[in-house]
């Protein structure tokens, strides 16, 4: 009759080398069995069942020098030490899964840089009209705007998805990127700021995407008007988006920066 299996046997059992349950005994984790009339130590189902035990405790994270005293405690330490392996365990699988989402992320270079939520409004802009350089400006215009100001981005892309259900403001926000292949001088600049203007005075929840982030960053403020109308900086953008500000200072509304 046999009386249990030999080490290799109970190595492959576990999942484990010949080496590490040498280990596991030079450690004083798992006792030595007695040999048999044949000269071989044998592994029984007590000793396989501390095999499993250490060996599931070690790969969960477990420093080996604290499995020996958690296993030899009573029922009730050793449940809630198991407890926190397990919560130890929930965090690291929370991690990888962070981690593989990331990877996938990285095919597509918006969603690296982007939440979903504003991969999506992109994809709905050349339904809107949009070109794919306009589609382009607004990417750059978010990505920088997450950046800048991350807290407040969430707050950001709410009123720029609100606002692209008014063409009135589509169609403002598509000027505006014409505009910067214009002269600097072009009449149609001041016309295309006070029409701008006023259009956001008149829907204050638009109004948001330009005051939004102010009292946060000086800088994102700023950002955001250039990113609003034309983020190429030509000399026609930079002059449409100094007459935009300057128009709603001029209607009371705070915005950073120098007035001229």
């Amino acid at each position: 009759m046999i009386n249990g299996v030999t080490i290799g046997q109970a190595a492959a059992f576990v999942g484990v080398t010949v080496k590490t349950v040498r280990h596991y005994h030079k450690l004083g984790l798992v006792e030595e069995p007695e040999r048999d009339s044949s000269g071989y130590r044998r592994y029984g189902s007590a000793d396989l069942s501390r095999l499993v035990q250490v060996r599931t405790l070690a790969a969960a994270g477990v420093p080996l020098a604290e499995i020996g005293p958690l296993l030899d405690t009573d029922a009730a330490l050793f449940a809630a030490a198991l407890a926190d392996v397990e919560r130890l365990l929930t965090e690291r699988i929370e991690e990888l899964i962070a981690q593989r989402d990331t990877l996938h992320r990285l095919a597509d270079g918006d969603r690296a840089l982007l939440p979903d939520r504003a991969v999506a409004l992109l994809k709905r802009m050349p339904g809107l009209g949009f070109t794919a350089d306009e589609a382009a400006t607004y990417r750059e215009g978010l990505v920088l705007a997450r950046a800048l100001v991350p807290e407040g981005f969430d707050d950001y892309l709410t009123h720029v998805e609100h606002a692209l259900q008014d063409t009135r403001f589509v169609a403002l926000s598509k000027r505006a990127e014409e505009a910067t292949a214009w002269e600097p001088d072009d009449p149609r600049i001041e016309e295309l700021a006070t029409a701008a203007a006023d259009h956001f005075l008149a829907n204050p929840a638009q109004l948001k995407i330009v005051t939004g982030m102010q009292a946060r960053t000086e800088a994102a403020t700023r950002y955001t008007l250039i990113r609003q109308y034309g983020a190429a900086q030509t000399p026609a953008a930079t002059r449409l988006s100094a007459l935009f500000a300057t128009k709603l200072r001029s209607a009371g509304i705070d915005i950073p920066g120098n007035s001229n």
